[in-house]
């Protein structure tokens, strides 16, 4: 087996495990977390943020002075560092945040299997602005972070470059948003299930509590299952809605369908007989994932689709593969 000791300012090569490195400072890799390590560690001003935490903890303020960075971008590769457990972050004074790095060594363990480097569930999450077709009708519109996208009301916001940047968008009555996601799952290795989570409501105007609408996921093609809103929710504010954003709805449920080798679930319940052999996944091609209010369906009252910006849960669109 073949280990990569990394000191966070030094790599050092060995073909043995008994590297002579203290253990409360070391951390393993294993080769399913590689790639999010590795990302973590690219970027320039992230290794002055861990060479900076080399000296002992530092405040927000303090990284900004020793970095001549500004503060919103100090803050988000922080954030990037925390995430793939290079950092920890602790309330300090004044309610800033203070950050301290977690290890002196990294110990990189190198795939030796096929399907080794993957976890046994990868997930990707695609923004909500990221479709790749559409069919919509107003009432409708997007909404970024801190403005809306286009005009409402014009289906034809939804077709602008900055529809990338959405993170609620909504149509009413019969229309749909379909993704391409990739696939990561080699060919060889066996895959257990899919699963896709979604924050969503329907659409009325303003908002109505008491306005059921019928979304069916179809993937690939394939009619997966169906979920029933039981309304447009603006009563409350969403816990991670912007206070900006008074225009009605506010947040949603998460649903989430899974396609398994037995069929197809949302809710925990059987919606269809298509199985994960039905879909015709392959490595080379995209997987298609379409939310739609259909036009044969009973109710008939759109849809809104919160992103990580917007309602009840901090995600995103978020595909699952089970290996």
């Amino acid at each position: 087996m073949y280990w990569i000791g990394c000191k966070l300012d030094l790599f050092i090569c060995k073909e043995e495990i008994g590297v002579n490195m203290e253990p409360d400072k070391t951390r393993r890799i294993p080769p399913h977390q590689i790639q999010e390590t590795a990302k973590a560690l690219s970027g320039d001003l992230r290794l002055r943020i861990l060479e900076a935490l080399g000296k002992g903890t530092r405040s927000i303020s303090q990284l900004m002075e020793a970095l001549g960075a500004a503060q919103p971008t100090v803050s988000i590769n922080v954030q990037i560092l925390e995430q793939a457990g290079l950092i920890t972050t602790a309330p300090g004074p004044n309610r800033e945040k203070l950050c301290s790095r977690a290890h002196d060594y990294l110990l990189f363990e190198l795939p030796r299997e096929t399907g080794e480097s993957l976890s046994d569930l990868e997930e990707i999450s695609m923004p909500v602005g990221m479709y790749t077709s559409c069919s919509v009708k107003a009432p409708c519109g997007l909404a970024g972070r801190e403005s809306l996208i286009g005009c409402p009301d014009d289906p034809r916001s939804f077709f602008l470059p900055d529809r990338s940047e959405a993170q609620l968008l909504w149509f009413s009555e019969a229309g749909f948003v379909e993704y391409l996601f990739p696939n990561p799952i080699p060919p060889e290795v066996s895959l257990k299930g899919l699963k896709i989570s979604a924050e969503l409501c329907s659409e009325a105007m303003g908002f109505n509590e008491d306005w059921p609408s019928d979304v069916t996921l179809f993937v690939n093609g394939k009619r997966i299952a169906t979920v029933t809103p039981e309304g447009d929710f603006g009563r409350e504010k969403g816990s991670l809605t912007p206070v900006w954003w008074v225009y009605g709805s506010q947040y949603g449920k998460l649903y989430e369908w899974e396609i398994t080798g037995e069929g197809s679930f949302a809710e925990g319940r059987r919606g269809s007989g298509v199985r994960l052999a039905d879909l015709g996944l392959r490595y080379d091609q995209p997987i298609a994932i379409r939310f739609e209010v259909e036009g044969t369906a009973v109710n008939k009252r759109g849809l809104n689709l919160f992103g990580a910006g917007y309602g009840n849960y901090n995600q995103d669109i978020k595909l699952t593969f089970a290996k």
